[in-house]
């Protein structure tokens, strides 16, 4: 059974009285340790230094009172009892600050005693989870217009939207926490930010499936860790991050490893094995390149999302874990499905908060912040402080946002580029020839890679003059970074469509790419 703990501010008006009589009085804090049918094993009193002597009266009738409940007294130092920004804060910081344990303890939030505002402030605090728990009222019995020395309680669940001038804070905090999902970088894209502050709704709001969409490189094992460091922040969960590739589960070991298995169920097992699923009992599971489980394992998957129970592998019990799933990939599974690869069902399951992350490419305003947020976690990884030179960093910019540089593997490439001129850096400054050497070692890269994936891969039987090899190179490997037809075509056509009364980019690129008896299909996993 949970612990009961109950969380209020010292009456100042309501629990005064030092004499015998106080007793005879009705005072919310002390009846508040009456009540036979609710217990409570801890009491945090908070209370203003200037009340102290009051404070340590109150802390002694409680014991009287309760002698089986703990009182811990808080020093809070509120300037102003009526001033809605100072309280808020100050309770704030409270909320912040003490160390809430919601599986093993449940929390009550007295509002009998302090100011209006004060009450204000814990409404609101405790509807937005700052304050995990529930608001709880005292008050006393009449009888004849006098009253008694008994007392009631309540349980509140009030409507708050009555507080809405106060909603104002709320919005900071989605702000905060948007710019804490994007790692306190300060993206220029529209589109991005307006997908993060969807993103940051979701997590807030719902416990429901998650699934991260976009190329390799884009970000999704990172934000899913943001998601996970934000739930917990804010007390909706309390579990661990499990991430797991599925690419890297090998299919005669991937039920073990997700679900767990008993001793001797099969060989080499020797003990018994928690799973992944178990270990991400109340907190998250990340499943990256889920495309790549089997589909005996997506089977079992869909029915733990559907009843949070399952069996380990040669076990005749079930176990049981409830945890949120955050899916990444970088396939679209809609043809995972229609290939016989994916489970419909599944999909269906997964697909209620779907968010698709653009590649680098397509953010090229947010290149900047980015590098200079590279450069910070190198400072951290290695405690070396690096930086380029003026005429440096607007060649490498320059470079970084024009159509030359593809950025095929989207941040992991941008990433290995900062730590190379970082380390080759000279007295911890990135120069112009650091830079030349790098964008060389770039375009090599993706040239190569480039031909690899495409000439050689497309058209290695075809006769095709240098000149038209070169070309169709590059518009082969920047197809590939788009999920559409249309993207790539205005991405290719950007200038020379704004010259036409009607553009009909996919029907250029498409005409284009017949000539050397290519389709979008023919060229993009992801075709669309």
């Amino acid at each position: 059974m949970k612990k009961k703990v109950i969380i209020g501010f010292l009456g100042t008006t309501l629990d005064k009285g030092q004499s015998s009589q106080r007793w005879e009085k009705w005072r919310p804090t002390i009846d508040l340790l009456s009540f036979d049918d609710l217990v409570f094993d801890r009491f945090e009193l908070l209370y203003d230094q200037k009340y102290k002597k009051l404070c340590d009266v109150i802390y002694q009738d409680c014991l009287q009172v309760s002698p089986e409940t703990t009182i811990n007294k808080h020093l809070i130092d509120i300037q102003s009892p009526w001033d809605f920004e100072n309280v808020f804060s100050t309770l704030f910081d409270f909320a912040k600050t003490y160390p809430f344990n919601i599986d093993n303890e449940d929390y009550y939030f007295h509002i009998t005693t302090g100011t209006h505002v004060v009450q204000i402030c814990l409404f609101l605090l405790t509807e937005s989870r700052h304050l995990p728990g529930t608001l709880i009222q005292v008050h006393p019995n009449w009888k004849r217009n006098k009253k008694t020395g008994e007392s009631n309680y309540s349980i509140i669940d009030l409507d708050l939207s009555k507080y809405d001038p106060l909603i104002t804070r709320f919005q900071k905090e989605s702000f905060e926490a948007t710019n804490f999902l994007k790692s306190g970088i300060q993206t220029k894209n529209d589109k991005f930010n307006q997908l993060i502050e969807k993103i940051e709704k979701v997590s807030s709001y719902s416990n429901h499936p998650i699934l991260l969409m976009g190329p390799t490189g884009s970000g999704k094992s990172l934000l899913a860790k943001k998601i996970f460091e934000l739930k917990k922040n804010r007390h909706k969960i309390t579990g661990n991050f499990i991430q797991v590739n599925c690419a890297t589960i090998k299919s005669d070991t991937a039920s073990s490893m997700l679900f767990g298995h008993k001793k001797g169920s099969f060989t080499g097992a020797i003990t018994d094995r928690v799973g992944l699923i178990k270990a991400s009992h109340k907190g998250i599971l990340f499943l990256d390149e889920i495309s790549e489980l089997g589909l005996q394992e997506q089977a079992m998957l869909l029915h733990v999302l559907e009843e949070k129970t399952f069996y380990p592998l040669g076990s005749d019990k079930q176990d049981f874990s409830d945890f949120q799933i955050i899916i990444g990939t970088n396939l679209d599974l809609s043809n995972e499905v229609k290939k016989g690869n994916f489970r419909k069902d599944l999909l269906a399951r997964i697909n209620l908060w779907s968010f698709t992350l653009p590649a680098l490419i397509d953010r090229k305003e947010d290149i900047e912040e980015n590098i200079y947020f590279e450069l910070e976690k190198f400072e951290k990884s290695e405690n070396k402080r690096v930086t380029f030179n003026k005429e440096a960093i607007q060649y490498y910019l320059k470079f970084a946002t024009s159509n030359k540089a593809t950025w095929s593997s989207n941040f992991r490439d941008l990433n290995s580029s900062i730590i190379r001129m970082a380390t080759f850096a000279i007295s911890s400054r990135i120069n112009k020839n650091i830079v030349i050497e790098e964008i060389d070692r770039l375009l090599t890269q993706w040239n190569t890679n480039s031909e690899t994936n495409s000439l050689e891969r497309f058209l290695s039987k075809e006769d095709i003059d240098l000149f038209d090899q070169i070309q169709l190179s590059s518009v082969i490997n920047i197809c590939q970074n788009f999920n559409s037809i249309s993207d790539a075509g205005k991405y290719l056509f950007a200038h020379s469509r704004n010259k036409k009364s009607t553009n009909n980019d996919s029907d250029r690129l498409r005409k284009y790419l017949t000539k050397f008896n290519l389709s979008w299909k023919d060229i993009n996993n992801n075709a669309k």
